[in-house]
């Protein structure tokens, strides 16, 4: 019988068709139409007819589709399903008798039994893990690379002369008498070894520890007489928008470097992993680089790998020559890729044995204060982008301490603001101090631009930004930025929006008026814009022009040259993760809503360098700080 779908009432996909424990699971919403499409398909194929068997392949594929590999079928009815709008309550749904489920699933001609078994079947359960087979491998792939890089021979390195760089390129660090140099021990662990991570909070040095890594390695002997070459460097994010900052941050950590150090370092470009690895058209997530065709690079430095899905780790890892080095910079603490999988959180907090020749090396370099880092990881904790209540509150939502955290929102600190509201209501109390920094920015915004100055119509625009969680609804996007926009309107006029022409339809000319905030939707490489860039409309002779931030200048385009772009008074704070504002303004969420994390919380507010303005209840934001997002995977203990 072919399914079909329909909407009930409650906007609840249901797919007409389904049977037995689909139908059941998909009528409370916690199974999609592409699961139970999925899960019918793949088992007729298979010849299973085993209710509960095709139960537990379409939560594998739901699991997927939430973020996580796998499913612990023993614990999966504590799992907590959520939509984009609620949390489902499961408690009375039918689930299976865990051991009688698991014997079922293991004797299934749909799935392999253990981790040495061949492959070739939909599901793979492994170390008490059920896995779709594809994800298995992946992971499988990722663990072994990563083992086999760390467990083999070391790089060699003269370590007189890489003593000689670090006292050179670290003298002077800054730090408060006897907090230890993690930037320095980062990055020995870095010359020392064929991969390691760079990890730590917004500010804390992490693209400048890069620029000092590169000129390390391309101090020591016989990096400038390789044959042909010299050693090769290739700079990546997992986005357009993160490799230009990366690049730009390097550039900007390379000038303040010694002169030999700059000479020999130079003016290093960046890229997409997509790029990087040389997407194929239509090739279905291969390509060019892979196993059999390694990339040429000696060097690979992958920055916002918080980002990066399990899909393309494995990818990237495949890809790179076994002597070349990977150097992986990221937050573990951030939001995680969109797609499945968070594989810097699991490496930053995978147990792993004493590594103890790199312990003697590190002995060697100066002091390290007797810390061996574990796979590579070390974590950089001094914070110079912000300091005061901005950084104890980052510290108590990462320690996951509540009660510390809503302590700096009601101090009354001049850098952390914190209302109280039921932001669920038409005209909620105590918006002025939102209302004002909208009012600010934009004023400086649309007067610098309209004076056709486009380095200060920028930094107003990064003054202040406004995040939410959701896209939609009162706690959303597209309410928050109605709001901008009228107190816009209702404090300066016409200027804060685009006027109408006849019929009710926009003006053509009105509508790149100056200050205008611009975001891109769609990656545009001819341009070099990228999806997640903001820019502003600037007044000049030639009539407007829209200007992004690009490094010593910005980039100016023509707008009818723009095709994907949209005005930007408020954004998601996955669209403002790796960015910075002077302050930034957040809607927190309901305490039910299933998007409201630790890591969203932590995410919003370390994009303030100076103020951050906190909107929502006390219930929301410890909601918040107990409820980590909790990714399902089977890397992190196996790490080992």
């Amino acid at each position: 019988m072919t399914e079909t779908m329909i909407m009930d009432p409650a906007d609840a996909a249901l797919v007409i068709g389904a049977e037995g424990l689909l139908r059941e699971f998909n009528t409370a919403g916690v199974l999609g139409p592409a699961d139970v499409h999925a899960a019918t398909a793949i088992s007729r194929l298979a010849g299973e007819a085993d209710d509960r068997v095709r139960l537990a392949l379409a939560l594998a594929v739901r699991a997927v589709r939430a973020g996580s590999v796998c499913i612990d079928l023993a614990e999966v009815h504590t799992t907590s399903f959520d939509t984009s709008e609620v949390t489902i309550d499961v408690s009375t749904l039918p689930w299976p008798e865990p051991g009688a489920w698991l014997a079922a699933v293991r004797a299934s001609p749909m799935v392999s039994d253990g981790h040495d078994q061949p492959g070739g079947r939909p599901l793979r359960l492994a170390h008490g893990l059920l896995y779709l087979e594809r994800y298995w491998l992946q992971e499988e792939e990722v663990r072994t690379e990563w083992l086999q890089r760390e467990g083999g021979t070391p790089p060699e390195v003269d370590l007189a002369r890489l003593t000689e760089a670090l006292d050179r390129l670290f003298t002077g660090s800054g730090l408060p008498a006897g907090e230890p140099d993690q930037q320095r021990l980062a990055a020995a662990v870095a010359a020392l070894r064929w991969v390691s991570v760079i990890a730590g909070g917004p500010g804390t040095g992490k693209t400048t520890t890069v620029a000092r890594v590169l000129a390390l390695l391309l101090d020591q002997p016989g990096s400038e007489h390789r044959p042909g070459r010299g050693l090769r460097i290739a700079l990546a994010a997992p986005t357009g928008k993160a490799a230009a900052r990366l690049e730009e941050a390097v550039r900007d950590a390379t000038s303040r470097l010694p002169a030999g150090d700059r000479e020999r370092l130079g003016d290093l470009g960046a890229s997409t992993l997509h790029r990087l690895l040389g997407w194929l058209p239509g090739s279905r997530g291969r390509f060019r680089y892979h196993r059999g065709n390694h990339l040429p690079y000696d060097v690979i430095v992958v920055d916002e790998t918080s980002m990066v899905s399990l899909t393309l780790m494995a990818r990237l890892l495949e890809a790179v020559r076994p002597d070349a080095r990977l150097v992986f910079v990221g937050d573990p603490d951030q939001l995680s890729s969109v797609e499945a999988g968070a594989v810097l959180a699991d490496i930053a907090a995978a147990p792993g044995a004493d590594d103890s020749a790199l312990a003697e090396a590190l002995g060697v370099l100066g002091p390290s204060d007797g810390q061996t880092p574990v796979h590579g990881v070390v974590r950089l904790s001094h914070t110079w982008r912000y300091g005061g209540a901005i950084d104890e509150l980052a510290q108590a939502i990462r320690k996951s301490d509540p009660d510390a955290a809503i302590a700096v929102l009601r101090s009354g600190a001049p850098d952390v603001v914190f209302v109280e509201s039921d932001l669920d209501r038409a005209d909620p109390p105590g918006l002025e101090p939102l209302r004002d920094q909208v009012r600010s920015s934009g004023r400086v915004s649309h007067d610098a631009a309209a004076a056709g100055e486009f380095e200060q119509a920028l930094r107003g625009l990064d003054q202040h930004r406004l995040l939410c969680a959701h896209r939609q609804g009162p706690f959303g996007v597209a309410r928050w930025g109605a709001e901008a926009e009228h107190w816009l309107i209702e404090a300066f006029g016409s200027w804060a929006v685009p006027s109408e022409g006849t019929a009710g339809r926009r003006d053509r000319g009105a509508e790149w008026y100056p200050g205008r905030p611009l975001l891109i939707t769609a990656n545009d490489y001819e341009l070099g814009l990228y999806n997640g860039d903001t820019g502003v409309v600037v007044t000049t002779p030639d009539g407007p022009r829209a200007a992004f931030a690009r490094g010593a200048k910005p980039t100016v385009v023509s707008p009818v040259r723009l095709d994907a772009v949209q005005t930007v008074h408020a954004m998601t704070v996955h669209r403002a993760q790796g960015s910075q504002f002077s302050c930034v303004s957040f809607i927190v969420p309901p305490p039910d809503s299933p998007l409201l994390t630790r890591e969203l919380l932590y995410t919003a507010v370390t994009r303030a360098t100076d103020r951050v303005q906190v909107f929502g209840t006390v219930d929301a934001i410890r909601q918040a700080i107990l409820h980590p997002a909790n990714r399902a995977s089977g890397l992190r203990p196996r790490l080992i």
